[in-house]
């Protein structure tokens, strides 16, 4: 390959790196064009599979800051550069290698570290980001019914305690007369304080229970949606992880399953 040609490939896979969620490794000896082909179909609209040469992808992980990748890169080499969810990602290279066993999947590299192949099949095992959302609003609308309710059965209690002092004033009119009794021993002061106690309660435990809802969504957006972070500059990348999808198939019609180190 010219050495324009090489320098073009490294940049088009450092950008790769750099915009994707999450690059699963996979080993295709053995896999068909044809087989590779309707795995790129598979899992389309989620990653990027391209087929690669390892001294080029080492260099372009080490442009791109990607530590702890490149001893992984031996053998006949292709990479799943994932633009959506990572999950959905694992599982549709899962689900290809249970029916072609001849992709291997051997690492991944995600959030700023290399998760081992077991790590990739426990993430493929994950719920999708789309059930996590529909629990994770499900959650939310436990959470506030319940910091609604907090409020309201202090309230109702007061509403109750006062009803009860009107009916029990209009049987006893001297209930609420007071007649030679002290502030404390006013019933209707006593009803007062003791709904302004219960008001007071109600925003206590309502407070409590609504920052603790927000701190259980806030921890959970931020363990679900922190791979949306590349999002904006994805489609910066789009143009070059197309030309580098292009390539790989160009490669994968040509490579014998012998593809070694030293053809890179």
């Amino acid at each position: 390959m010219p050495r324009d040609d090489k320098a073009a490939t490294v940049a088009e896979l450092a950008e790769e790196f750099r915009t994707s969620n999450a690059a699963v490794l996979t080993e295709y000896r053995g896999l068909t064009v044809s087989q590779i082909s309707q795995l790129r179909r598979s899992l389309q609209g989620i990653a990027n599979y391209a087929v690669v040469k390892n001294t080029l992808t080492k260099r372009a992980a080490r442009e791109a800051g990607v530590e702890g990748f490149e001893e992984l890169l031996t053998g006949p080499s292709a990479i799943a550069f994932i633009k959506g969810d990572p999950v959905e990602g694992a599982k549709g290279l899962k689900n290809f290698a249970k029916d072609n066993p001849l992709l291997i999947l051997k690492a991944a590299y995600m959030d700023g570290r290399v998760l081992d192949a077991a790590e990739v099949k426990k993430l493929a095992d994950l719920e999708s980001r789309e059930v996590l959302l529909a629990k994770l609003a499900g959650a939310m609308k436990a959470s506030m019914a319940q910091a609604a309710s907090l409020f309201a059965a202090p309230l109702s209690q007061a509403a109750r305690t006062m009803e009860a002092l009107r009916v029990k004033a209009e049987a006893d009119p001297s209930v609420i007369g007071g007649a030679g009794q002290t502030k404390e021993e006013n019933p209707i002061v006593h009803a007062v304080d003791e709904a302004i106690a219960a008001v007071d309660l109600a925003v206590e435990e309502g407070v409590k229970a609504v920052e603790h809802a927000a701190e259980s969504v806030a921890h959970a957006v931020d363990g679900l949606l922190h791979h949306d972070s590349a999002a904006g500059s994805a489609d910066a990348g789009e143009a070059a992880g197309t030309e580098a999808t292009t390539e790989a198939s160009t490669e994968a019609s040509t490579e014998t399953e012998s593809t070694t180190e030293s053809e890179g």
